[in-house]
């Protein structure tokens, strides 16, 4: 299974919910599909400039690595700064290494895409791309 356009929209939608809810800063929630390229991506309104390019990072780090976003950060902060150098330099500097790129898993346990957020902190962007995630019955992955 592939995250279709209506489904990344309804990610997206239930993602920004919860941030209001949370009444976190602007947003931005890009879902890519499990080659890395985008399906959908909104920026809400006062989310600054970079936040595309870092909430596909994170999207796309979770993708690169077979695991969330979380997993590069908790890395590098238990002494593993090379290996995320090394990863940032090998992939030209496209993954994020922190918290808010979520595997979203189908049924089957396979990954059907990816989510990354960026605009609040880095654990409370994870948990709204858990909530858009799950929202719509996959099952998120933000760790290993």
């Amino acid at each position: 299974m592939t995250i279709s356009l209506d489904l990344a929209d309804r990610i997206i939608a239930a993602a920004r919910k919860k941030g209001r809810d949370l009444g976190l800063a602007p947003l931005t929630v890009v879902v890519l599909d499990p080659g890395g390229h985008m399906v959908a991506l909104a920026r809400e309104d006062g989310s600054g400039i970079a936040r595309v390019e870092i909430a596909t990072g994170k999207a796309w780090g979770a993708l690169g690595i077979g695991a969330g976003s979380r997993v590069l950060f908790d890395r590098w902060k238990a002494g593993g700064e090379g290996f995320v150098t090394a990863l940032a330099a090998a992939t030209g500097g496209r993954m994020i290494p922190v918290p808010g790129g979520v595997l979203a898993l189908d049924d089957a346990g396979k990954v059907a895409g990816a989510v990354g957020i960026s605009g609040d902190t880095s654990d409370n962007d994870e948990a709204c791309a858990i909530a858009g995630i799950e929202a719509v019955g996959l099952t998120a992955r933000p760790g290993g």
